[in-house]
């Protein structure tokens, strides 16, 4: 295992933080439990647990669930607040009470009603808040204007404990379970606080508290749940069905995940199509943006893919499906992406570690200010341990934890609209640090389809005409690239017929006569043994090959007829992605199996700084190895397969246009669904604005603690300017981190 791939190991396994009730996004570390795939259709019983928000929270289940070892694996999906435990029939209820003793209520759920399942509150949820909330308000009006008899007290105290039942039976729940367990955590100390107010008399702001910190945990986790869901949405886009060709021949509606692979699926002008597939009849554009990201609708037509999301624009096709529903590019893009929000970022690690150590040291504050201030600061004990209460609050650690995971979300689903699947916040992060990219030519700087890019015609007493239909009839009877590349440069010449009698020459081109006249099209080493060469014609091929070009001539017995170049052509989009990233301070280096000449060529015409031909796999490794040691950390851009080796070396491997490719996702850290190279210098931006982000939210939430927390210590600080500063600077993180999914092709 490499050093990037360890790495990355790593950070995925980086223990869980304290965290909020409802905001974070990230997947705990792997401990004794076995992490199975989370992927709907795993083995074993699938669970809802409505108040698993968290990875603190994910981390909290797999310690209860630590010391039953006949549980074989846990999955989670946070995103859907789900847990599949694979245990046998005997050891489940046990499982499931080790689950309800650290403070969650699992309830069981099939995969089908799972999927798409809506995780808004319910509306007696918030009708419950609603009722708290208005409990706590009147509680605080007895307290103000009632008289102070021992019967208003009384209604008071009664109405106040209510509005904690009401609004604080998760938090309870699962802060008891917490202190239980030894385990300090917000919902742990939001229960000693809140409970110690109540004790000290302070019971009309411990309902307010409490009310209001409910009301903000569902506020927070609603625009969490926005980032989460960015990429999920994406489904809706997929038609629920499809018109399926059936034996008869005709056409029906069937429900889209019971069409079988290589059925034949007909998709009207306007509509989405409902699978991949491999189109068989019919020509269409189509807008890929769902997929690729691509803004300009691509033409479709006999063999070439389709993508399930995208739009059918002009023309019905009819398309042979290659992937079921639930395995279709879109449906693996987002798979892949929720997989991704389980890679730890390294700042993300630094707070999780930080936010640790962090909250004992809080707690132990709270006790010393309880204790050591009535005889610093003479204050009464009542007074003391009230301000040791507010200090709880004002001090948790939501805010801090939750600002990074919610940016990483938001930056994965703002790369994955823009056609960039990034498997992990480790990368999405690093991208920024890149100093240098090395580039594989074919399919990834160019084309990767030889094209004729000049034709010269050199005879002076054979019509022009005439040549080119020789040369088009002569190259459409060859299989060689090369000769296909010509047949199709000069397809507007078409085949007269006028060529016959065609023979192959193995290495050298193809024989043939034409009215009598025998003519070869064929490379330069056939027109030198048949003595054809010349200084003017010698003088035209170095030209040609010069600029990378590979050169076929047509010629008879007499004389060369005429010079045909072909070239893989650079992609108009390569140029400008190259400009961007050497704006960006990027130095680019081509490697190339390709020769030399036609390495600099390439190199020369879309600006690359460096190239390097006739390079084996291995060199490209060593390449990569020494690009490492001169500018820092490197990427390397690829098809994913041949370079492999590189793309494993390098600090960050790209995949470049793997829409439907398998082998393309699983070999890179980051995929361009595309074609376009501009979207590497998009992926360094978003990295960059994303870094931005992460360290904004995390000056928020500390500043603002610390500035609550000296008021707290030496001045009036009161619990209700406590919730306020704690759930006011979680939301501020939050909505600060959704800012990445607007705009986010430019930082």
């Amino acid at each position: 295992m490499d050093s990037k791939k360890a790495h990355e190991v790593n950070a995925s396994h980086t223990h869980s933080s304290p965290c909020c009730g409802s905001a974070c996004a990230t997947a705990s570390p792997v401990q004794s439990i076995t992490t199975t795939s989370a992927e709907a259709g795993g083995t074993g019983s699938l669970f809802r647990i409505s108040t698993m928000d968290c990875a603190a929270e994910e981390s909290e289940i797999r310690r209860a669930l630590a010391d039953l070892p006949a549980v074989r694996g846990l999955s989670f999906q946070l995103a859907a607040r789900t847990l599949r435990i694979d245990a046998s029939d005997t050891v489940m209820p046990q499982a499931l009470e080790a689950i309800r003793q650290a403070g969650f209520d699992p309830q069981p759920v099939d995969s089908a009603s799972s999927a798409g399942h809506d995780h808004a509150p319910s509306s007696r949820g918030l009708r419950r808040l609603g009722l708290a909330l208005l409990l706590a308000v009147v509680a605080e009006l007895i307290a103000f204007f009632a008289p102070p008899t021992l019967v208003c007290q009384v209604v008071g105290m009664a109405l106040a404990a209510a509005a904690i039942g009401l609004a604080g039976f998760s938090t309870y729940g699962k802060g008891l379970g917490a202190l239980r367990q030894g385990r300090l955590n917000i919902n742990a100390l939001m229960t000693v606080a809140v409970t110690g107010a109540f004790l000290i008399g302070q019971w009309p702001e411990a309902a307010m508290v409490m009310a209001l910190y409910a009301i903000a945990e569902l506020i927070e986790a609603r625009a969490v749940d926005r980032a989460r869901n960015a990429i999920k949405s994406l489904l809706d886009l997929t038609p629920d069905t499809a018109e399926q060709r059936l034996p008869d021949g005709s056409w029906g509606t069937v429900a889209a995940g019971e069409v079988p692979l290589d059925a034949i699926v007909r998709v009207k002008p306007g509509s989405r199509i409902p699978l991949d597939g491999v189109v068989t009849a019919g020509t269409s554009a189509v807008n890929q943006a769902p997929v690729t990201g691509e803004s300009i609708p691509v033409d479709k037509a006999a063999g070439d893919p389709v993508f399930a999301g995208t739009i059918n624009d002009t023309g019905t096709l009819e398309f042979r499906v290659t992937a079921a529903a639930n395995n279709t590019t879109l449906a693996r893009i987002i798979l892949a992406v929720e997989q991704a929000q389980s890679g730890r970022a390294p700042t993300q690690q630094f707070v999780d570690r930080f936010a640790a150590i962090y909250t004992p040291l809080v707690f132990t504050l709270a006790i010393a200010v309880a204790v050591l201030t009535p005889w610093l600061m003479d204050l009464s004990w009542h007074q003391a341990l009230y301000k040791a209460l507010v200090l709880l609050v004002i001090a948790c650690p939501c805010a801090l934890v939750i600002a990074t995971p919610v940016t990483v979300v938001s930056g994965l689903a703002a790369a994955a609209r823009r056609g960039i699947l990034i498997k992990g916040g480790v990368y999405l992060e690093s991208a920024r640090k890149i100093k240098a990219i090395a580039l594989d030519k074919t399919g990834t700087i160019t084309e990767g389809k030889p094209k004729l890019v000049a034709t010269d015609v050199l005879a002076s007493d054979v019509n022009e005409g005439q040549v080119l239909h020789w040369a088009a009839d002569m190259a459409a009877h060859s299989d060689h690239p090369v000769s296909q590349a010509i047949a199709a440069g000069l397809s507007n010449n078409g085949c007269n017929g006028d060529v016959s009698d065609f023979k192959a020459l193995p290495g050298r081109g193809i024989l043939a006569q034409a009215h009598g006249v025998e003519l070869v099209l064929g490379n330069h080493r056939l027109i030198e043994e048949r003595g054809l060469c010349s200084p003017e014609i010698e003088a035209r091929l170095a030209e040609h090959e010069a600029q990378g070009r590979t050169v076929t001539m047509l010629a008879s017995k007499q004389q060369v007829l005429a010079i045909f170049a072909v070239a893989d052509t650079i992609k108009e989009s390569s140029r400008e992605a190259l400009a961007e990233l050497h704006a960006l301070g990027v130095s680019s280096v081509m490697l190339t199996g390709d020769n030399a000449a036609t390495a600099q060529s390439i190199a020369r015409q879309s600006g690359i700084d460096d190239a390097r031909g006739n390079l084996l796999p291995e060199d490209k490794l060593a390449a990569i190895e020494e690009l490492q040691t001169r500018y820092g950390p490197t990427a390397m851009t690829g098809d994913g397969i041949n370079d492999a080796p590189a793309l494993a070396r390098a600090d960050i491997g790209i995949a470049m246009g793997a829409a439907g490719t398998d082998t393309a996702m699983e070999a890179a850290d980051v995929v361009i669904m595309n074609d376009d190279l501009r979207r590497i210098p998009e992926t360094i931006r978003l990295s960059r604005r994303t870094y931005g982000v992460l360290w904004q939210n995390i000056a928020l939430a500390l500043g603002i603690k610390a500035v609550f927390l000296y008021l707290a210590v030496f001045n009036n600080a009161t619990m209700w300017m406590a919730v306020f500063a704690d759930m006011g600077a979680s939301l501020l993180v939050v909505f600060n981190g959704l800012r990445l999914l607007r705009n986010s092709e430019r930082s």
